[in-house]
Parts: structure tokens; C-alpha cells; sequence
């Protein structure tokens, strides 16, 4: 981690992802910052809603160094609680545009990013509303970047959702918790091989590039985390992705099964099955943990047109 102060000098430069950016002045939040708004506004965190602060500017920093962002790039942040990332983003040159389910943290976050970083507040734009429902007619710019602390108890199926909504995301970098990057990043064949690593491995590749101390949060979670990488290719661009979805929920409901068994119900019948996956040069014996998200690519391709 960096040795930043948490707060930023007018004239002060920001290193980050190996570029040198000159901002105005931002004050990042640190634990005493993060208490008093809270406690000032009645803001209580919540289980439900999976909120847990981030209060150490040097792990937010970290985060947007690592987010590999250009020089004014357009970013997506879901989530942004009381806004330590959000300032730190902010601050690293990025247009944000933050999406918070919250209504109180919603308001919470413009006043915040006004009185800590006034000259680049305008680069700020906060919608409340549910990041699952998320379209992008809803937003005031094409984010070509996600970066976020993710509710863990719907990153998967938020990140998922966004992927398919917003095109425009080329990259992002989200905190997670850490088994849900084992389960997303891995290869097949591994342990933690599943639905999530299949169905990311659709819209590119991720790979988990570092850990972050429980210590930096307020509440203190219960469970570890820690930070996954994605970036989009357009391999799969003409699979059909309901389709493809379709053929990895069907594989791993019944995982310990053969992929003929597995699939007969998708297929009609296991001759079916078996024919449509020696079409596509898969093995009927193999099981879905052994399968690629090309080899699924393969099957979904021909299933049907």
C-alpha cells in the first residue's frame, strides 16, 4: 500500500496505475471521518443491504491504482456508501457515476463530495436506484469501466447483470468476498469451478489480484476479502447468452452426474443430450466442472440457431 495522507494538497500529484495525475484538492475519509457521518445523519449499516465501509485512504488508493483507469475515464460505482471510493476515484481524474440503493446514502454522498472535493465535484453524478434493475438509458454517460465494493451478498449476480446491460464495460476491479473471487476466477477442473466461473468466463476473463484486510472496514466484516479483475472480449460475442446460461445452469444442477444425464432434461433425452455433445466434441461422459466456457460455447452453438 502507499503512503498517502488522507488529505490531498491543491497542488499535490497522484500516482496511479503508473500515470502521475494533477487534482484539485480531496479529502479522502478516514475512521473518524467515516463515525461522524454516520452518527451525524443517523446512518446505521446494514446486513441486508451488505454495508461495510471502507474507512483507510491508502487501501483506496490501492484499489484505483489497481483499476488501471485512463485519464478521465467514465466509471461505474456501485454501491459507494459514505463515498471513500468515490473520492478516491474522483480524485484519480475519473468521471463517476455512482449508483446507491440507499436513499439516505445517496443524498449523503452529493453533499459529501462537495464539501471534501469541491473542484471536481461536477464529475459526480449519483442515481438511487437498484443496481439488478440498472439500464443505460438511465445513465447521463457510457461507463467504459466498473470499479466498486460490491453488497457481497449479490455481487455475483450485480456484476452479471451489468455485463449483459451496460456493453460499454470494457474492465473493471471489484471488492468481493474472497470465496466469491476464488469461485469467479477459476479454472476448470479446480474446486471452486462453478456457475459463476462459466458464466463470467462469457463476457471475459477475471482473475483475483489482491487481498484486503478486514481492518480497513467498518463494521468489521465476518468474512474475508478481496479484489477481482475482469476485462470483456468479444469470443462468445454470437452465442446467444440466455441460451448459453441456459446450457451452464442445466449442467451444474446435477453436477455429479455425467453430461448426458445432466443435460437429458435441456436436450429431451439423454440420446439427445449425447449427440448434441458429441456434435460439439464433448466427451457424454465428462461432467460440467471439466467443461471450458468454450466447450459450453460449442454446445450452446449446436443446440439450436
Amino acid at each position: 500500500m502507499s503512503g498517502f495522507s488522507s488529505r490531498a494538497t491543491t497542488a499535490e500529484c497522484h500516482g496511479y496505475a503508473g500515470r502521475v495525475v494533477e487534482s484539485p484538492p480531496v479529502e479522502l475519509l478516514g475512521p473518524a471521518e467515516i463515525r461522524s457521518l454516520t452518527q451525524r445523519l443517523g446512518v446505521r449499516p446494514t446486513k441486508k443491504l451488505g454495508q461495510n465501509f471502507v474507512h483507510d485512504p491508502n487501501t483506496v488508493r490501492r484499489i484505483v491504482s489497481l483499476a488501471e483507469l485512463d485519464t478521465a475515464e467514465s466509471v461505474l460505482e456501485v454501491g459507494p456508501g459514505l463515498g471513500s471510493l468515490t473520492l478516491g476515484l474522483l480524485e484519480a481524474g475519473a468521471e463517476v457515476t455512482a449508483v446507491e440503493v440507499d436513499e439516505s446514502l445517496a443524498d449523503l454522498l452529493t453533499h459529501t463530495v462537495a464539501e471534501r472535493a469541491t473542484g471536481v465535484a461536477s464529475r459526480l453524478s449519483v442515481h438511487t436506484t437498484d443496481a439488478l434493475r440498472l439500464v443505460a438509458e438511465e445513465l447521463p454517460r457510457e461507463p467504459s469501466a466498473l470499479v466498486a465494493n460490491l453488497p457481497y451478498n449479490v455481487a455475483v449476480p450485480v456484476v452479471l447483470h451489468l455485463l449483459a446491460a451496460l456493453p460499454s464495460l470494457r474492465h473493471g476491479l471489484v471488492m468481493v468476498q474472497a470465496e466469491v473471487a476464488d469461485r469467479i476466477a477459476a479454472a476448470p477442473g479446480s474446486r471452486w469451478y462453478g456457475v459463476p466461473s462459466v458464466k463470467f468466463g462469457y463476457f471475459g476473463r477475471a482473475r483475483r489480484v489482491g487481498a484486503v484486510p478486514r481492518s480497513v472496514f467498518w463494521p468489521v466484516p465476518n468474512v474475508d476479502s478481496a479484489l477481482l479483475e475482469f476485462r470483456r472480449d468479444e469470443e462468445f460475442a454470437e452465442v446467444p447468452r440466455q441460451r448459453f446460461f441456459a446450457v451452464v445452469d442445466a449442467a451444474f444442477a446435477q453436477r455429479r452426474k455425467t453430461l448426458r444425464a445432466a443435460l437429458s432434461g435441456w436436450a429431451g433425452s439423454p440420446p439427445q443430450a449425447e449427440t448434441l455433445l458429441r456434435a460439439a466434441e464433448i466427451d457424454p461422459r465428462s461432467r460440467a466442472e471439466q467443461l471450458a466456457p468454450e466447450d459450453f460455447a460449442r454446445l450452446t452453438r449446436v443446440s439450436g440457431p
